[in-house]
């Protein structure tokens, strides 16, 4: 299975980014299975059910969220009806939507997709080592899933090595994503399982974490808000996570990491190249 993971997509440029180059990235890798983090895709904060759609169109299979799932209020409920959105499974009982789907990749194999969330720095949620650990006993590889991926939307990177471990062999795939900057530790765990602590954002890396930098540099300096957080206009850089999954085994046999357009150095799977 060839699998794509694309990071935080942050406002428009971001959105122009996936739409523009993620139709031919499906053709020219023959994509089987790709997941879009989307929760700052709405201005930077949140998702609208018009970008949703969009980012499915352009060729995403499922779409994930994090601390910014409920910033657009409409989403509680559009989340209902939108089988390809997951927000993060450790939300508090009774919130809108799902943390696990189970979707068809276009080579047949039932893909796993889970979101979830840190708590170091981030808020008091369920834990999601607990929360993870009931999903893939409920439904594992080779009993239930083909393949399994988890989206974890988390600052600290120790909470996020200490998960990949946890899951080490149990899923295909753990990325991370919030920090909007992409790490350089992507590699194979001994499990069999593709890790990367932070995937990285689809924005404008001339700015602060996809944000016009003139309101973030005035807070740190001053302390005192002068206006609104703004995405960053411009060309973005399309940052993720490609990764090859044995179909026999649903483990990862190679990885890259994923950063095309923009200002970042270029990084394609030359595995993939046609």
């Amino acid at each position: 299975m060839r699998f794509l993971f694309l990071g935080d997509v942050v406002g428009r440029s971001g959105r122009e980014a996936v739409t523009e180059l993620l139709p031919s990235l499906r053709r020219r890798w023959a994509l089987d299975f790709v997941v879009i983090n989307g929760e700052n895709a709405a201005g930077g904060f949140g998702i609208t059910e018009k970008i949703c759609e969009e980012l499915i169109d352009a060729g995403a299979d499922a779409v994930t969220l994090g601390n910014h799932a409920f910033d657009q209020k409409d989403t509680l409920v559009f989340i209902e009806r939108q089988q390809r959105l997951v927000r993060p499974l450790n939300f508090p009982k009774g919130t809108p939507g799902r943390g696990v789907a189970m979707l068809k990749a276009r080579n047949g194999a039932d893909v796993l997709v889970i979101n979830a969330m840190g708590r170091v720095f981030m808020g008091d949620l369920d834990c999601p080592f607990r929360a993870i650990d009931a999903e893939l006993t409920a439904c594992g590889l080779g009993h239930g899933a083909d393949a399994i991926f988890i989206d974890f939307h988390a600052e600290a990177t120790s909470e996020k090595q200490a998960l990949g471990h946890f899951v080490d062999g149990r899923v295909s795939v753990i990325a991370g994503t919030h920090t909007h900057t992409p790490t350089a530790d992507e590699r194979i765990l001994s499990g069999g399982t593709a890790y990367m602590s932070d995937v990285g954002m689809c924005g404008n890396y001339n700015s602060v974490l996809g944000m016009d930098t003139e309101e973030p540099i005035n807070r740190f300096i001053t302390k005192i808000p002068r206006g609104r957080f703004e995405p960053m206009l411009g060309k973005a850089t399309l940052s993720g996570l490609a990764v090859e999954i044995d179909d026999a085994t649903g483990r990862a046999v190679r990885l890259k990491a994923v950063r095309i357009g923009g200002v970042l150095s270029q990084s394609e799977p030359e595995f993939w190249a046609a």
